[in-house]
């Protein structure tokens, strides 16, 4: 009875329910009592209060819940128990740097990485990843602190669906301590996603009959909660036109990202433009949508360190070639983690995973479903749109007909089948709204100071890595 409630808190906390989970997790405790069969179980639900009291703001009550379990705590002895200990470490870390005890919260963390090193599990090394991160952030260490979070959160998302959670949930408040609420925005829009999985697969999964009883009121708690979050995230940005003046800086980099074999340099912008609009479709809000438009267009960013005579092969590419360039995402991601604007992690984040596919057969980590985050499942249906209509060096182009035709067959396959729903249906709109689609989702190209420049960058920026390739063939 006592795992029962436990695991009806768990379910509780991963749909946000913060307030009926601790409920869960006392009662859990009170079936407990002192036994010491119950011990290890006691010991998770108070440690579970806790993580639940980080997200209420509620430290008092989590910092009493962490000293409760650390009053009865025995050194662990297996990888199970150093996995318990190491997520104890983390929330007692991280309910210490709330009341600003950065150097206690330091030794919490290090100790939650001494026993995931001891451990080996990759599940502990992230928990405490996260606690060094946040740890590092408070500490003025904002760059090495959001780094060791946004890995943390790449392994969580390729195998570890349990901990993306709260790998998330620390990248946000890591980007809130770091001021860069903007950036902040866009993975709360993803959390608030995961809690409405959480109570589609976790609770209705092992609770179906319990689910039918919840109040609505519940569901309306939990999204009111998020939504104040957000309205205070969004009460610490400046206008828009302040973001703007940083628009010439992100486009020198992303009009670099087709100069090999887009004489327009427009097929980033047109990306950019239609990965938006898909994303107002799907009912993500209009800042995130225009941070869409801007980190979409850095998509294929990496190609610049692919040679050209691979990305304009006429013909099937050999195997040594095809992993030369599928490095693209990877370096363009690279590319993009050195910027300090904080909006380029969402370009980061496209340029790293827009050649995922939905069914896990993709590249470079082969995530499948909703695994990859949301913006590249956008940017992967705009961008194959447009390479598909557009005439290559090594391609004809297609029609919008045969373009649409094409990504419904791989609706399920290569891309998100929700989202494709919508691209079908967008396309035609727009085209009817619009008539000329190229020049409608081009617009921006044509304020742009860097497209007339291209020929020159593209020049300087290849050569180094056409001769390096040259010389090794």
């Amino acid at each position: 009875e006592c795992a029962i409630w436990l695991n009806t808190g768990i379910a509780h906390y991963y749909s946000a329910h913060y307030g009926d989970a601790v409920a869960c997790f006392e009662k859990a405790i009170e079936l407990a009592g002192d036994a010491e069969n119950t011990r290890s179980l006691r010991e998770l639900a108070l440690n579970n209060i806790a993580l639940c009291a980080l997200h209420l703001g509620d430290t008092g009550r989590g910092l009493s819940a962490i000293r409760q379990a650390l009053a009865d705590l025995k050194p662990p002895e297996n990888a199970s128990e150093m996995l318990a200990r190491v997520h104890l470490e983390n929330n007692y870390a991280r309910l210490l740097l709330e009341i600003g005890l950065t150097d206690l919260a330091r030794e919490r963390a290090q100790i939650a990485r001494d026993f995931a090193a001891r451990s080996r599990s990759a599940r502990a090394a992230v928990a405490a990843a996260i606690a060094e991160g946040l740890t590092d952030i408070q500490a003025g260490q904002a760059d090495i602190g959001l780094t060791r979070l946004k890995r943390a959160l790449e392994r969580a998302r390729s195998d570890m669906h349990g901990t993306l959670h709260d790998a998330l949930a620390a990248l946000i408040k890591g980007y809130e301590m770091a001021g860069q609420p903007d950036a902040a925005l866009v993975y709360l829009r993803e959390l608030k996603r995961l809690h409405q999985d959480g109570r589609e697969a976790q609770v209705l999964m092992h609770h179906a009959q319990y689910l039918a009883r919840i109040d609505a009121e519940l569901d309306a708690a939990a999204n009111a909660t998020l939504e104040l979050h957000q309205s205070s995230l969004r009460g610490q940005l400046s206008e828009r036109d302040l973001m703007r003046a940083r628009v010439g800086m992100l486009e020198q980099q992303s009009v670099a990202a087709e100069l090999h074999d887009d004489t327009t340099g427009e097929h980033c912008y047109r990306v950019g433009r239609l990965a938006s609009l898909l994303a107002r479709a799907y009912g993500v809000d209009d800042h995130t949508c225009f941070l869409i438009d801007l980190a979409a267009r850095m998509h294929d960013i990496g190609k610049l360190t692919v040679p050209d005579a691979i990305l304009l092969k006429p013909g099937r590419l050999s195997p040594e070639e095809r992993a030369i360039m599928e490095t693209h995402t990877t370096a363009g991601a690279d590319l993009l983690a050195k910027s300090n604007i904080p909006q380029m992690y969402v370009a980061e984040e496209i340029a790293r995973h827009h050649h995922e596919r939905y069914d896990g057969t993709g590249y470079p980590m082969r995530l499948k479903g909703s695994m990859i985050p949301l913006s590249a499942r956008i940017a992967a249906l705009a961008d194959v749109f447009d390479a598909l209509t557009h005439a290559r060096p090594y391609k004809h182009a297609w029609t919008i007909d045969e373009a649409l035709a094409e990504i419904a067959a791989l609706r399920g396959k290569q891309f998100d089948p929700e989202l494709t729903d919508l691209f079908l249906a967008l396309v035609p709109r727009l085209q009817h709204e619009h008539g000329n689609l190229d020049a409608y989702l081009a617009e921006e190209a044509q304020n742009s100071p860097f497209i007339r420049a291209r020929r020159k960058l593209a020049a300087a920026l290849k050569k180094d890595v056409n001769d390096l390739f040259d010389a090794r063939r």
